[in-house]
């Protein structure tokens, strides 16, 4: 029996019904709840509301695989369920694509003042020295992990004629055409803008801190629409104060979760919203009228499952 504890796409129900699988779809599924129900499945298909634990997985006794509709799988316990013997899979393959199309429009509306503009203009102000932007053309990009939103994202930077520069600390990348492997050190040298595309691990933890911001060069744009936690929020308001970063696009928190702001991250939060340079959306990037249908399709697949 196959457990989906997430809202998924109705295709994935339909070919577990087209093929005679055996399925309950709870999409509001609680921790507690799954404590029961998940002695009795032996695949389970999860977003991020409900980490997924050693004491979850020794409950599952026939538990063969866990499948995570998304990207990121630092909520559940890889190590463990790999030496149960269950199998982990992900589909970031289905949004790679929406995540780099709105870190490219974090990039176009830092660059061209989208937002400063429409700010002037609801204050009666028609500002255009003040908002006068510039070209991507010609400039250098840093794409720090290449994985498959980090790919996509370098595609669509070189379609608008930018040099791009690639690091990935676990993974080979060829050099094609603008795209060009390079170290972490050239692209703090070099960049004039640095987008994120990282797993969230205790190595990635504050990757992003007072010592990277200290190295850059070019006070580039950052872009983030991988995790919040990977970014010290902290230092990156001191570095756009200071001007070693020229703007700042989020899609991703430290908390994302307002309503549970202590006082000094409602202090930050409030800070970094205010700021003119800087734009911060609800982790949208993946969140597209297409993507769930293409995460449900890739998970199928993975599966042996396919349409």
């Amino acid at each position: 029996m196959i457990l989906i504890t997430a809202p998924i796409h109705p295709i994935f129900l339909e070919v577990l019904d087209t093929k005679g699988i055996v399925y309950r779809y709870v999409p509001d599924m609680t921790y507690p709840r799954l404590e029961s129900e998940i002695v009795t499945c032996t695949g389970l298909v999860v977003s991020t509301h409900i980490p997924i634990d050693q004491n979850l997985m020794d409950r599952a006794h026939q538990l063969k695989w866990i499948a995570r509709l998304g990207s990121g799988m630092e909520h559940i316990d890889v190590k463990y369920a790999e030496a149960k013997g269950i199998k982990c899979i992900s589909s970031p393959e289905g949004n790679r694509r929406a995540v780099a199309e709105h870190a490219i429009g974090l990039l176009l509306n830092l660059v061209r003042n989208i937002n400063a503009s429409q700010s002037g203009l609801m204050q009666y102000k028609w500002l255009r020295d003040q908002n006068r932007g510039i070209e991507l053309e010609g400039k250098t990009a840093g794409i720090i992990g290449y994985g498959n939103t980090g790919s996509e994202m370098g595609k669509l930077l070189a379609a608008f004629g930018m040099n791009v520069l690639v690091y990935d600390k676990y993974r080979a990348v060829e050099s094609i055409g603008t795209i060009k492997a390079s170290s972490l050190h050239e692209i703090m040298e070099e960049a004039n803008v640095i987008s994120l595309h990282l797993p969230y691990t205790s190595e990635t933890h504050h990757l992003v801190n007072d010592d990277f911001f200290r190295a850059l060069k070019h006070s580039p744009v950052l872009i983030n629409t991988s995790r919040g936690s990977i970014v010290n929020t902290s230092s990156l308001l001191h570095a756009l104060d200071s001007g070693m970063i020229s703007g700042a696009g989020l899609d991703v928190l430290e908390n994302e979760k307002p309503s549970s702001f202590n006082a000094e991250e409602r202090v930050i939060f409030d800070r970094l919203m205010q700021h003119a340079q800087v734009i911060v959306t609800p982790h949208i990037a993946g969140y597209t009228r297409e993507s769930p249908q293409k995460m449900a399709r890739v998970i199928l697949e993975k599966l042996g499952l396919e349409v």
